[in-house]
C-alpha cells in the first residue's frame, strides 16, 4: 500500500491572519502545540497564570486580555486540507481536499466529562458512531474538542445534529461551514489522537464516501451544488481515478487523494515524532506542492549575490542571518511568500521546519514586500538570468506518458502552465429588484456597466437636496455627503457613467449657466470700469454649484460661501485633477475628508483687500474615474488618513479579449421624462426627514458587519465597515426622498448590494496596502534595541550584517562605518587576506559575544 504525506489547512502563526491558511503536515501542528509560548497563552487564557499589565483584581479587563489572547492563537481548519490561494472562505475550500470529518464543540463545562466518557462509549458501541472517535482536545477555555469520523454518505451537519443528540450536548450550527477554524491549544490539552486523525483515507473508501454523496445528489464533499462543476471521475472499480488528486494552488497535482496516509502519529496520545516532510516524486511544499525550478535557481543565484555562494546555509547558528541576507539580496522580490516557502524547504530542510524560518519569511514580506516599487537592475539581471536557465532545462527535457496503447513521447513545448496568480473573487452580483429610480437611472445602461452606473448615481442625485438631514444610528444628523470613484482598467469603460449623470444634473446647470453669464457680466463690467472708479458689489444669490475641475482652492471656498449650503458637485473624467485644490499643502485629501463629515470648518485668512477670506463648512459631492494602478498610487500615502474609508468605490469588470462591444440604449425623452418627479421630489424637501426603514436597515447592516469582522478577525474590514455604512444608510435615505418619502422593498437588498459591493471595492484595491500600513506602524515602537553582533553568526559576510541592519530599521549607508568601528575596537576580525577593497563577499569573524561563548584574542 503506497505511503503518502496527508495535509491540514493550518496558520501556525500568532496573530495569523484569520483569512489565510497554508496546507502544512501534521509534524508543523506538532511544533505549535508543543512550543512553550503556545502553552503559556493557554495557561493565561484558563487564569492560571497572570497576564502581564493587567490588574487579576480586575474581572473585566482579565476578560478581555484573555480575549484578546484567543484571538492571537493559531488556528487550523478541520474539514478541509487545502484552500484554494490559501484564502479560507467557503467557495476557496477544494472540493478534493475534503478530509471525511469534522469537530464537535462541546461548549458548557458542566457537560464535558460526561462528553469524554460518553464519547469513548459510543466509539465502541455497535451503532454508527462505533471506530469513529479520532480526537479529545481541551479548548482554550478548558472546554472541549471532539474530532470524529463522518459516517458513510452523512454530510457535516447531518453528522453534527445526530453525534450531539448521542451525546446528549447541544447542537451548535456554528460548527458547520467548510471554512470553519478551531484555535490550537498546546499539547498538554490534548487528551486523545487516533492513527487516523487527519488522515487523507485509502483510495477505496475515498471512491466509496464520494459516491455515497453522488447518490443523493451532493457533491464529492457532501454540499449541495452542480456536481459537474467538480470535474471528478469517480469509478466504483478504481480503474479512472486521475482526476481524483488534491489540486495545488499554481495548477500543480498535489495529494494523492486516493492515496493510503501514514498517520502522523503513533498510537499514543502525544506522539510528536512524525516526520515533517513526506517524499512522494517532488519537491513537495507544506501544501504537497512543488517548488517551480525558475525559483530554485533564482534562490541560489541570490545566494552568491549575497556572498554565501559555496557556504553551508542550513547550518544552526547562521541559517537565520543567511536566509536574512538571501531575501534582502532580492530573493523576495521575484517570488511571491508562498512560493519562497516551498523553496527553503528544499534548500534549507532543517531549518524548514522551525517555526522561526516561517514567522521571518512572513515578517519579512509584511514589512518589505512592495510591488509598486521598481526592481534594481541587478535583481532584474537575476531574475532573467534564472528564467532562461530554467528554460533551458525545460526545453531539454522530454516528459512520457504512459497510455494503454503505448508509450508516447510529449515535447515540454507543448506543455500549458496555469498561471499562479491569485484570483481574485468576483463582487456581489447586484440584485435582480431593484427601486424603481435605480432601474430607470441604468435601464439604458448595458449589463456588464450597471453597477458601477447604480454607484455613481448617487452624488447627483444628493446634491439636489438643500438643508435636508437625516440622524444616523449614533443619533448624529448627516447631509447626503457621497462621493464615488471608479476604479478600472484602461478601456474598461468609464465614461459609461456619464449620461445618467448629465441627465440628473440638467437642473442645476441650467440655473448654473444664468448665475455664470450674470458673474461673467459683472466681471466684464468690473474690467471696463478704472481702479479709483465705483466699483459694483459682487451679485447676490450667485449659487454655482457645478465647479469647474481645475477649480483652484480660493475658488472652491468661494464658491462654497455663495452656494447659501447647496452642495457643490463635480464630476473628474481623472482623479489627478483634484490637484488643482491642493494649495499650499495636500488639501485636496483634507476636502474629501472634511466633505464626509457633517459640521466641518473649512476656509482660509488673506491680508489683502482682494482676497478671498471666509469660514465655510464644505458641502462637496463628486464623481470620479481612473484606473486602478493611478488611484492606488494617488491614495499611497494617506492609506490610514480617512478619505478611502469615506468615499464610495465601485469597479468595471474586465471584458473577455475579442468580446462584442457593449451597446448602449437611447436616452431620450421618455428618459427625461420618467426621471423628472424623482427630481422634483428631492428639490422640494427640506429639514430633518426621520426614515424608521432605513434606520433599521443600518443597524441590521452594521450588526452583520460586526459579525464578518469577529468571525475573520479582520481590522481593516471593521474599519472600513463604519463608514461604509454611513454611505448605504445616505443613499437610502436618498431613495426614500426621491420616491416622494415613500419606502420600497428592494431599497433593503439594493442598499445591502451597495454597501458589500463599496467594501468589496475596498478591501480588494487597498485591503492588503492598509494592512501593511497598520504593520509597520504597530511593528514600529515594539523591538528597544539590541546588540546587533549578539544577533550574528560567529562567522559572517558583509551582506549578512547589512541584511540584519535593514530588518532593524537601519540604512544600507551605515554598513561600512559600523564595519570599521567593530573593527577599530577588537570586536571582529576579517576572515581572510584583506586587499583594501571592500565588496558584499567580505567575511569576518567574531572575537566577542560568540554563541560558543569564547572570547578570542586579537
Amino acid at each position: 500500500m503506497t505511503e503518502t504525506q496527508h495535509v491540514i489547512a493550518l496558520n501556525p502563526y500568532r496573530k495569523g491572519n484569520k483569512g489565510k491558511v497554508f496546507s502544512n503536515s501534521m509534524a508543523v501542528y506538532d511544533k505549535v502545540i508543543a512550543s512553550p509560548e503556545i502553552r503559556k497563552m493557554i495557561q493565561q487564557i484558563r487564569g492560571e497564570l497572570p497576564i502581564p499589565k493587567v490588574n487579576a483584581n480586575d474581572e473585566e479587563a482579565v476578560k478581555k486580555a484573555q480575549d484578546r489572547l484567543k484571538s492571537e492563537l493559531p488556528f487550523f481548519c478541520p474539514h478541509y486540507g487545502i484552500f484554494k490561494n490559501n484564502v479560507r472562505r467557503q467557495e476557496n475550500a477544494q472540493p478534493e481536499s475534503f478530509m471525511f470529518q469534522t469537530i464537535i464543540d462541546v461548549d458548557d463545562r458542566e457537560y464535558v466529562d460526561k462528553a469524554i466518557e460518553k464519547a469513548r462509549e459510543l466509539n465502541c458501541s455497535d451503532s454508527i458512531w462505533n471506530g469513529s472517535l479520532l480526537h479529545l482536545c481541551y479548548s482554550a477555555r478548558k472546554k472541549l474538542h471532539i474530532g470524529i469520523r463522518l459516517p458513510v454518505g452523512m454530510t457535516i451537519e447531518e453528522t453534527q445534529k445526530a453525534y450531539c443528540e448521542a451525546l446528549g450536548v447541544p447542537y451548535d450550527e456554528s460548527c458547520i461551514t467548510p471554512e470553519r477554524m478551531i484555535y490550537l491549544t498546546d499539547k498538554d490539552s490534548e487528551i486523545y489522537r487516533s492513527k487516523m486523525w487527519c488522515a487523507v483515507l485509502s483510495e477505496k473508501e475515498i471512491l466509496m464516501r464520494r459516491q455515497a454523496y453522488l447518490d443523493r445528489g451532493l457533491t464529492v464533499d457532501g454540499r449541495s451544488g452542480k456536481v459537474n462543476s467538480l470535474q471528478f471521475k469517480v469509478n466504483s472499480n478504481g480503474k479512472n481515478n486521475e482526476n481524483n488528486r488534491l489540486s495545488g494552488n499554481d495548477g500543480n497535482t498535489a495529494v494523492s487523494a486516493g492515496s493510503a496516509v501514514q498517520p502522523a502519529q503513533p498510537g499514543d496520545s502525544h506522539g510528536a515524532d512524525a516526520p515533517h516532510i513526506g517524499h512522494s516524486g517532488g519537491n513537495q511544499d507544506a501544501g504537497g506542492l512543488e517548488a517551480r525550478e525558475k525559483n530554485l535557481i533564482a534562490f541560489d543565484l541570490f545566494t552568491q549575490a549575497a556572498g554565501l555562494g559555496g557556504m553551508e546555509i542550513d547550518t544552526v547558528g547562521s541559517r537565520h542571518s543567511s536566509l536574512l541576507a538571501i531575501m534582502s539580496a532580492g530573493a523576495s522580490r521575484v517570488m511571491e511568500e508562498e512560493e519562497l516557502m516551498k523553496v527553503v524547504r528544499v534548500k534549507m530542510p532543517s531549518y524548514y521546519q522551525e517555526n522561526d524560518c516561517h514567522q521571518l519569511i512572513h515578517d519579512f514580506y509584511a514589512k518589505y514586500a512592495d510591488n509598486t516599487k521598481p526592481m534594481s537592475r541587478e535583481v532584474m539581471r537575476v531574475n532573467a538570468l534564472a528564467e532562461q536557465k530554467a528554460s533551458q532545462q525545460v526545453n531539454s527535457l522530454q516528459l512520457k506518458v504512459n497510455r494503454a496503447d503505448g508509450n508516447h513521447a510529449v515535447q515540454s513545448s507543448n506543455l500549458k502552465v496555469q498561471s499562479t496568480g491569485e484570483d481574485y473573487p468576483d463582487p456581489p452580483e447586484m440584485p435582480k429588484k431593484l427601486p424603481k429610480l435605480v432601474e430607470l437611472l441604468i435601464s439604458r445602461t448595458p449589463e456588464i456597466y450597471k453597477p458601477a452606473v447604480a454607484h455613481a448615481i448617487f452624488p447627483p442625485l444628493a446634491t439636489h437636496l438643500w438643508k435636508t438631514r437625516f440622524r444616523y444610528i449614533d443619533n448624529v444628523e448627516h447631509e447626503a455627503r457621497l462621493m464615488t470613484l471608479l476604479l478600472a482598467g484602461t478601456g474598461a469603460g468609464k465614461s459609461s457613467v456619464n449620461r445618467p449623470i448629465d441627465f440628473i444634473m440638467e437642473d442645476i446647470r441650467l440655473r448654473d449657466a444664468e448665475n455664470l453669464k450674470r458673474e461673467k457680466a459683472w466681471k466684464d463690467e468690473m474690467l471696463r470700469k478704472g481702479a479709483n472708479k465705483d466699483k459694483r458689489k459682487r451679485p447676490e444669490n450667485l449659487i454655482i454649484q457645478e465647479i469647474d475641475a481645475d477649480m483652484t482652492n480660493p475658488a472652491f471656498v468661494m464658491r462654497t460661501a455663495e452656494a447659501q449650503e447647496h452642495f457643490l458637485y463635480t464630476s473628474l473624467n481623472e482623479l489627478d485633477q483634484f490637484d488643482a485644490l491642493k494649495g499650499s499643502g495636500s488639501q485636496q485629501f483634507r476636502i474629501m475628508c472634511l466633505a464626509a463629515d457633517p459640521g466641518n470648518k473649512y476656509g482660509q485668512t488673506r491680508v489683502g483687500t482682494m482676497s478671498v477670506t471666509e469660514r465655510v463648512t464644505i458641502r462637496f459631492n463628486w464623481n470620479a474615474s481612473t484606473t486602478i494602478q493611478k488611484g492606488q498610487r494617488y491614495f499611497s500615502k494617506v492609506l490610514t488618513d480617512g478619505p478611502i474609508s469615506r468615499i464610495n468605490f465601485c469597479t468595471i469588470p474586465e471584458r473577455e479579449i475579442g468580446e462584442d462591444m457593449p451597446v448602449y440604449g437611447t436616452y431620450d425623452e421618455s428618459y427625461r421624462e420618467a426621471l423628472r418627479p424623482y427630481i422634483e421630489n428631492l428639490n422640494k424637501v427640506t429639514g430633518l426627514i426621520e426614515c424608521k426603514e432605513a434606520f433599521q436597515l443600518a443597524l441590521k447592516l452594521k450588526d452583520e458587519n460586526a459579525e464578518f469582522a469577529r468571525l475573520s478577525q479582520d481590522r481593516t474590514f471593521e474599519n472600513l465597515s463604519f463608514r461604509a455604512n454611513v454611505i448605504a444608510y445616505l443613499k437610502a435615505c436618498v431613495l426614500y426622498v426621491a420616491n416622494g418619502c415613500k419606502w420600497e422593498p428592494e431599497i433593503d437588498e439594493f442598499i445591502r448590494w451597495s454597501e458589500q459591493y463599496d467594501l468589496y471595492c475596498k478591501m480588494r484595491f487597498f485591503g492588503d496596502m492598509i494592512a501593511k500600513e497598520n504593520f509597520m506602524a504597530e511593528k514600529s515602537s515594539k523591538r528597544g534595541p539590541q546588540n546587533l553582533l549578539q544577533i550574528l553568526p560567529d562567522n559572517f559576510t558583509a551582506a549578512q550584517l547589512l541584511a540584519i541592519r535593514l530588518e532593524h530599521g537601519l540604512d544600507a549607508k551605515g554598513t561600512d562605518m559600523m564595519i570599521r568601528q567593530w573593527l577599530h575596537r577588537n570586536y571582529i576580525r576579517r576572515a581572510y587576506q584583506y586587499t583594501g577593497k571592500r565588496d558584499s563577499c567580505d567575511s569576518f569573524e567574531k572575537l566577542k559575544y560568540r554563541h560558543d561563548g569564547m572570547v578570542i584574542k586579537s
